[in-house]
């Protein structure tokens, strides 16, 4: 062995002497005395030394290499058999004893072997008889080792595993070595050189776990890769199966010849490009090599450590698309499971659920109303996630069958519904879509959605104390406004109040007449500007509400603001309803220039006034950039906060609360990029006098 490969493999060689060496002193200094297996384990490694300092100072093939090999093989056999003795079974199983001899006698033929190339191995033929036969036994000698190695490991008691794992780790790694090394070395009919030289450095590596078993805390030694670590071991391995793939069938094309073979190479060429870049970087792929190791690796599904790092970094950082604290709720909640997107629903004001949040779940036809408020106390009770494959499956727990929304039966992605309690109160739904390497949910997945539901939970009901606060400091600081008015209108009081004394001793006077008469017309004019401040915030008397017609109104507000920007009534039928109609003009008027700052100056707002046979419909139209869901939840009710320059931020929510204060409702359907529609609903005249008849009937009935 010359050049390269001929420095590489002394450096090798000296270096798996030298490992070995120190190993074996390792063990007889600090080794487990108690172990039966100690000294036969000296013993070996200190031959293996031995052979290593022969290979890196002679070629290979040469006897003392070869009669140093055997001595190391047989060594490493009785300690095998050894470790037999130390786990107690040399004695109650028999066939141990047999095999190991038998494999020691193999061994041992080697001698004869080694005798017969020195002496008649004189031909090419016979040399290469010679060789093939001694190959085939040392093939023999690893795979029955192997097998008993194997033996001892699954046959072992769980105590004794524990002491045998890192000694049985070393072996299996020696004679699988081993086995490849003979086996390459049979069909090539030569000894493979790069193969030849790499034995030393696995001597070496084979020398290190092997002493580590011997130390007296070496049950509590164990070898946990990380799952990231595991994963991309199995990518390689992958990639390196493809590769090794590729190489066989350009070896096996080489035997091709003329125009046939070049045309074959080259589409071979087009053919392995292609696979590689569209199948090795598939997400389908990945996801494949995680849940085989997961599932055949590690004794739990989840690394616990690492998914409570993400989950804290995924909570606690707002990332470059600035996203909410709800979409990211929703984004920890899926990354545990490998989810590709997930919606967040959280009771409404009426009680059912609403889309609060949605991670990449691309979907517009999500119902405005998405589960029922039914489902809700289900899962706040039970504390149950819904596994909708098993809800598609007719399976049933504690009633969710009949209670589960059409539209997540018919979506095919819904995978996982988790509930997000805190103290035992429902404060949302995540909804989860399926992975892309389906799979079933089992007790570990339950159990770590559960705890973390209930944790991300206490996070959005934080928020939403947090919020509240907030709201009590705008209605606090509106309050100190309102002090300043209270106090402008006590120096109007004093104001009149001095006149009237002022009064009593110049009313003769016409100078003193001149100028009363402006401080009365100034302070009559501070008082109604004040009322009428005042009177935007009240809700209308009792005593003012009056029938009117929701189409005259509306033709009212669109006469006196399309005068500004472009208003269409799409459509106006008599819609009579009882109230205050000056608090509905002032409502519509706020949405109405709502629609028109949202919109473009040439684009419509369109409205329409009808009646459904209950109650009688005011639709506000634009086609402006939309409100997210979860700015219309949170942010367009929300008073004293303006987007506007210089707004007092309490239009919307006074629109809400005038038509509340008739007894309608108003109701808002957005989306993003495509416009916003308003809805205001009032109870007709003829229905309100059906439906107070019906509560004084109610009321008079004696129980």
């Amino acid at each position: 062995m010359t050049g390269l490969i001929g420095t590489f493999s002394y450096i090798a060689y000296t270096l798996g002497a030298i490992v070995c060496a120190l190993a074996a002193v390792w063990i007889a200094r600090r080794g487990d005395s108690s172990r039966s297996d100690r000294t036969p384990a000296i013993v070996a490694l200190a031959l293996t030394a031995n052979w290593c300092f022969a290979s890196a100072s002679f070629e290979p093939g040469r006897p003392i290499v070869e009669v140093t090999e055997i001595a190391r093989n047989l060594a490493w056999l009785f300690t095998l058999f050894r470790l037999f003795a130390n786990d107690g079974r040399d004695e109650t199983l028999r066939l141990v004893r047999p095999a190991a001899f038998s494999l020691g006698f193999v061994e041992v033929l080697q001698f004869a072997l080694l005798l017969s190339a020195r002496r008649y191995a004189v031909t090419p033929e016979l040399a290469t008889l010679v060789f093939e036969t001694g190959t085939l036994f040392r093939i023999m000698v690893a795979v029955g080792a192997l097998v008993l190695l194997h033996n001892l490991y699954v046959g072992a008691a769980v105590s004794s595993r524990r002491i045998l794992r890192w000694n049985a780790a070393a072996l299996a790694g020696l004679w699988a070595f081993d086995l490849n090394y003979f086996t390459v070395g049979y069909i090539i009919g030569e000894v493979p050189v790069e193969l030849a030289a790499l034995r030393g450095v696995a001597a070496a590596i084979v020398a290190i776990p092997f002493a580590m078993g011997f130390n007296q805390s070496s049950s509590n030694l164990e070898f946990r890769p990380s799952r990231a670590a595991t994963f991309r071991f199995l990518s390689l391995m992958v990639i390196g199966a493809y590769l090794g793939l590729m190489l066989a069938l350009a070896r096996w094309l080489d035997m091709l010849t003329g125009d046939l073979a070049r045309m074959t190479q080259v589409g071979l060429i087009i053919a392995a490009g292609a696979l590689a870049l569209i199948w090795l970087p598939s997400e389908r792929l990945r996801g494949w090599l995680r849940v085989t190791a997961i599932k055949h690796l590690f004794k739990h599904r989840y690394d616990y450590r690492n998914e409570w790092i993400r989950f804290t970094n995924t909570i606690g950082t707002t990332g470059l698309d600035n996203s909410t604290l709800q979409e990211r709720t929703v984004k920890a909640l899926a990354d545990i499971v490998d989810s590709p997107s997930g919606i967040l629903l959280v009771p409404g004001d009426e009680g059912t659920f609403e889309v609060e949040a949605n991670w990449l779940w691309h979907n517009s036809g999500i119902p405005a109303h998405a589960a029922s408020t039914a489902l809700g106390d289900v899962l706040e009770s039970n504390e149950l996630i819904i596994d909708f494959d098993q809800v598609r499956e007719g399976i049933d727990h504690h009633g969710e069958l009949a209670l589960v929304p059409d539209w997540l039966r018919e979506d095919h992605r819904a995978w996982a519904a988790v509930p997000l309690l805190h103290f035992d109160r429902l404060v949302g739904i995540v909804v989860l879509a399926k992975p892309l390497i389906g799979r079933k949910l089992d007790w570990e997945d339950f159990d770590l959605l559960s705890v973390v539901g209930r944790q991300l939970a206490s996070y959005l009901a934080e928020q939403a104390s947090q919020a509240a606060l907030l709201e009590a400091g705008r209605f606090d600081e509106f309050n100190r406004r309102m002090a300043f008015v209270m106090h402008d209108i006590k120096n109007l009081s004093s104001q009149m109040s001095l006149l009237l004394r002022n009064a009593e001793k110049h009313a003769d006077k016409p100078e003193f007449r001149k100028d009363m008469l402006v401080t009365l017309r100034n302070s009559a004019d501070k008082l109604n500007s004040l009322l009428a401040r005042l009177g935007r915030y009240g809700p209308p008397q009792s005593d003012r509400a009056v029938r009117f017609d929701l189409a005259a109104a509306v033709g009212q507000v669109s006469q006196r603001l399309g005068q500004a920007h472009p208003l269409t009534v799409l459509r106006a039928e008599p819609a009579m309803v009882e109230g205050s109609p000056e608090a509905f003009e002032q409502a519509l008027t706020h949405l109405v220039q709502n629609a028109i700052d949202a919109s473009d100056a040439d684009s419509s707002v369109m409205l329409e006034a009808y009646s459904d046979g209950i109650s009688g419909k005011v639709v506000v139209i634009d086609n402006g950039q939309g409100m997210s869901p979860h700015f219309v939840r949170n942010r367009l009710f929300e008073p004293f906060v303006s987007s506007k320059s210089g707004g007092f931020g309490i239009g919307a929510f006074e629109s809400r609360e005038l038509v509340r204060s008739m007894g309608g409702r108003l109701d808002v359907q957005s989306r993003e990029g495509l416009g916003t529609r308003f809805t205001i609903s009032l109870p007709l005249k003829s229905a309100a006098s059906i439906i107070g008849r019906d509560q004084t009937r109610h009321k008079n009935e004696v129980v």
